[in-house]
């Protein structure tokens, strides 16, 4: 069967980049006649048809994709927070300074639940800042915090730990500045009231301020640029009318910095409490994992020289098939009339070496004695030859130095 001829492709191959669709098309499609004679090839005409359709399905979902890369792709997970501390106490046959003073360790580790991914995101990752805030009387007012905040050059980690001298239990407070990607800001709270958000990234703040707009038909009819306020409006914007392109601005002034998690905790020395440990679940948002899926989607090449080489063997098919059509053809019109085929052939031949030489006239006619016999000769005779002598006087008058009159 011609289809299998063809090499059928149990599969289809996705368009790639650098090759367009008509050029695929051009050199896999098969010609009318050959279908008339083989009618089983239009399976294959079927396929490239069906191909047609995938490609296009294809190519829109990569575009859906590229979309959908350009936003935040992010899910809330759950980090759970241990805060543990170690007391060690003053030893009196200590050979060094620090075994003869009591003193604690506070710890404060985490991980990410039911983290799935290879790549385990380190504990610190999480966070913009850390403060560890000690009993100012204990410490007094310059020793008594511990700060980390996130810098260009941050080493990550996986917890953190502090080690102070003491022999009592010491109350402190941990305040912990979550890291949002892209950034969320928390919202004045006239303006979070009226639109129901507290804390959110800015593009959502707007979109939710563009939401309130269009539901209280606060735009100005006559000049949509325009925003007439309501009650509510000209409280938190102080204007009883304002462009669209001061929102931002105007906004920068109601957004103040995420509230930190804040979080009590007793350092105790008490043995009995040495192996306890205080547990606290996070919400923190992390990348979806349909994201790293979807970029490497986008990006994958596994099948490439394979596609490739299925591709050049269609190609070399239907070339074949193309050439096996023109022989077929050849040897038919031959066996009906090969005298007239032959004078077909050889009128064609002419006409294509007159097109590829840019010959004047008709080669084939004036190969014959009778095209010089025709009334014109002798007129055509007459004129070469006096261009010639006109040529040839010319020639002589310069040589001679005469001026032509």
């Amino acid at each position: 069967m011609l289809a299998q001829q063809l090499g059928s492709r149990s599969r289809v191959r996705p368009l790639r980049a650098g090759r367009s669709r008509s050029r695929v098309l051009g050199y896999s499609f098969l010609p009318s006649q050959i279908r008339e004679l083989v009618p089983e090839s239009q399976a294959y005409m079927d396929l490239l048809a069906f191909e047609r359709k995938l490609d296009q399905t294809i190519m829109r979902k990569r575009v859906d994709i590229q979309e959908a890369l350009k936003r935040p792709m992010k899910q809330k997970r759950k980090l759970r927070l241990y805060i543990s501390n170690t007391f060690n106490p003053a030893k009196s046959d200590a050979d060094d300074s620090d075994g003869s003073i009591a003193s604690w360790e506070l710890r404060v580790e985490g991980k990410l639940l039911d983290d799935l991914s290879k790549q385990k995101r380190k504990f610190s990752s999480f966070f913009k800042s850390l403060v560890i805030e000690l009993d100012k009387d204990l410490y007094g007012p310059d020793n008594h915090l511990v700060e980390w905040h996130r810098t260009p050059t941050t080493q990550e980690t996986d917890g953190f730990q502090v080690k102070r001298p003491g022999d009592v239990s010491v109350r402190c407070t941990l305040l912990l500045m979550l890291d949002y990607q892209p950034p969320q800001f928390k919202l004045d709270p006239r303006l979070a009231r009226l639109l129901g958000i507290h804390t959110q990234t800015r593009s959502a703040i707007i979109q939710a301020l563009w939401q309130y707009i269009k539901t209280n038909k606060l735009q100005d009819s006559h000049d949509k640029e325009y925003i007439n306020c309501d009650k509510y409006f000209q409280q938190i914007f102080d204007c009883p009318r304002l462009k669209f392109s001061e929102i931002p601005q105007r906004l920068t002034n109601l957004l103040l910095p995420p509230d930190p998690i804040v979080i009590n905790h007793i350092i105790s020395v008490d043995p009995n409490d040495q192996k306890k440990t205080a547990c606290y679940d996070i919400d923190v948002e992390v990348e979806d994992p349909l994201k790293g899926q979807m970029s490497s989607f986008l990006l994958s090449t596994a099948n490439q020289q394979e596609i490739t080489a299925l591709d050049n063997k269609i190609h070399e098919t239907i070339e074949s098939i193309n050439q096996l059509k023109i022989q077929r053809d050849f040897m038919l019109s031959f066996s009906k009339d090969p005298k007239g085929y032959i004078q077909d052939l050889l009128r064609s031949q002419s006409r294509d070496l007159k097109v590829m030489t840019d010959v004047v006239g008709n080669p084939e006619e004036e190969r014959r004695a009778e095209f010089y016999h025709e009334p014109w000769s002798q007129e055509a005779v007459s004129r070469y030859f006096y261009c010639k002598i006109q040529q040839r006087r010319q020639e002589l008058e310069q040589s001679l130095g005469v001026r032509n009159t």
